[in-house]
C-alpha cells in the first residue's frame, strides 16, 4: 500500500530488505533522501535507524522515537512523565518480585514482554496461582529479556455482549501523522486481546477533540512522527496503553475512508525536504 501510494504521487522508492543490507560505521549502505522504516523486526529496524542517524539521513520514524516505542517500559515512563493517562504498571526482575508486583496491582492483571508485538506472550493473570505458572514458564525461556517482567493494570475492555451472551471487547487505535490525528478505529473482538493480527475487526470512530488532544500529547511524549496510539476506555476516560512506531493500517483504511498510506508518504517527503 505504501509502494502504491508513492507511485501514485510520483515519489521514487527503493525497497531495502534488512536481511540484505550491510551497514558501516558511517551509515553507509543506505540510500535516498529519507528512510521510511518498516522492518517487521523491531531490533533490526532500530539498528538501521541508528545507522541512518549516523549518516545524517532523515528517517520516519527517527531513531529516538523508535527506541522509546519499542520498549514498553520506556513508553510507560514517558507517558507518565508527560501526564498522559496510562494504566498503572510495575517492572520486576525475578519471580518473587514479579509476584509482589502483581499482588500490588491486583488481579486480574496483564503480563507482557517489555519488547514485543502482535500480543505475543501477553497473558491475562487472574490469580496468584496462575501467575506462578506463567512466571515459571517465562523464567525458563532462554532470552534474558523475558525475565524483565512488565506487569500492567488490567482494564476491562468488555463493551457489550453478543446475541448469545458472550462478551465483546474493544479498544481504540488512532493514527497520528505529524501534527494530526488523521483517523481512528475501534478494534472489536470476542477475545480480550483486540489486535487485528489476532482476528479483531475494525469499526470507524470519528476523531473527536478528546481523541485528537490525547493522541497528540502521547505522540509528543515519545518523540512524534507517524504513530499508532492504542487507547482503552477506563472508568475515568480514555487511557493510552501503547504507542507503535511501525504502525499497521491495512484493516483501517476501508472503514475510515482515510488514505493513511498516502499521508505517510507525504509526511516522509516533507521530512526529506527539511
Amino acid at each position: 500500500m505504501l509502494l502504491d501510494a508513492a507511485r501514485d504521487r510520483g515519489v521514487g522508492v527503493l525497497p531495502l530488505h534488512d536481511a540484505e543490507v550491510v551497514l558501516d560505521l558511517d551509515g553507509g549502505g543506505l540510500q535516498g533522501d529519507v528512510l521510511l522504516a518498516r522492518s517487521v523486526s523491531g531490533t533490526r529496524g532500530l539498528y538501521v535507524l541508528r545507522a541512518a542517524r549516523a549518516a545524517g539521513l532523515p528517517a520516519v520514524n527517527a531513531y529516538d522515537t523508535a527506541a522509546v516505542c519499542i520498549d514498553k517500559t520506556e513508553t510507560s515512563l514517558r507517558l507518565r512523565r508527560a501526564g498522559v493517562p496510562t494504566p498503572d504498571c510495575r517492572i520486576a526482575f525475578d519471580m518473587e518480585s514479579a509476584l509482589r508486583a502483581l499482588d500490588e496491582l491486583g488481579y486480574p492483571a496483564v503480563l507482557k514482554p517489555t519488547l514485543g508485538s502482535w500480543a505475543r506472550l501477553v497473558a491475562r493473570v487472574d490469580s496468584r496461582e496462575q501467575a506462578e505458572q506463567i512466571l515459571e514458564h517465562r523464567d525458563a525461556l532462554p532470552n534474558p529479556l523475558q525475565q524483565v517482567y512488565y506487569a500492567q493494570q488490567y482494564i476491562d475492555k468488555n463493551h457489550r455482549v453478543d446475541d448469545e451472551g458472550r462478551p465483546i471487547h474493544r479498544d481504540l487505535r488512532a493514527f497520528v501523522v505529524g501534527e494530526r490525528t488523521v483517523a481512528a478505529v475501534w478494534r472489536v473482538s470476542p477475545h480480550w486481546v483486540t489486535n487485528t493480527a489476532r482476528g479483531a475487526r475494525t469499526e470507524n470512530q470519528p476523531v473527536t477533540d478528546e481523541i485528537d488532544e490525547l493522541c497528540l500529547r502521547a505522540a509528543a511524549a515519545v518523540g512524534g512522527g507517524v504513530l499508532a496510539i492504542d487507547l482503552m476506555e477506563g472508568p475515568d476516560g480514555l487511557l493510552v496503553h501503547e504507542v507503535n512506531h511501525t504502525m499497521e493500517f491495512r484493516n483501517s483504511v476501508a472503514p475510515t475512508g482515510v488514505d493513511i498510506p498516502g499521508l505517510v508518504i507525504e509526511h516522509a517527503v516533507q521530512e526529506a525536504r527539511r
